[in-house]
């Protein structure tokens, strides 16, 4: 092996123990936010992921339909909500939606924040690929 390649090799290897030092260890941050999150934020994030699905809003429009059918079609002496106001359908509705607004925002703020973590990781492990491609690619022979 020629003296070059010898250099070469030990400032090769020196370099690679130089960013072993310089790396940081990687967080899992699935596991970071499970242990900073409360359990009333872990609610809000749970009913924010449910609401947003088809599942929720097919027993919404089940509910509505049952609801407004029973009280339009249903025998007059069992109906409860009176057609044409539906008032108590209303303030039920009502209800759902002036409690959901602020969880989901919420949840979304919750979930964003996750987003900023997960974002500034993948923004670290570009710059350490960066690292250590300028490093590998400094020690490369011209063919």
């Amino acid at each position: 092996m020629p003296k070059e390649d010898k250099n070469l090799d030990l400032h090769l290897t020196m370099s690679v123990n130089e960013l072993k030092k310089l790396r940081k260890p990687l967080v899992r941050l699935k596991e970071r936010e499970k242990e900073n999150v409360s359990i009333l934020d872990k609610i809000a994030i749970t009913i924010t992921q449910n609401v947003g699905t088809m599942g929720f809003f097919l027993i919404i429009f089940s509910w509505t339909v049952i609801w407004l059918s029973w009280n339009t079609l249903g025998p007059i002496e069992h109906r409860f909500d009176p057609f044409p106001g539906f008032v108590l359908w209303l303030f039920i509705s009502n209800m759902i939606q002036i409690f959901l607004m602020p969880l989901i925002m919420i949840g979304q703020n919750l979930q964003g924040r996750y987003s900023d973590h997960r974002a500034e990781n993948d923004f670290e492990v570009n710059v350490k690929a960066e690292r250590d491609r300028d490093y590998f690619t400094a020690f490369r022979k011209p063919k």
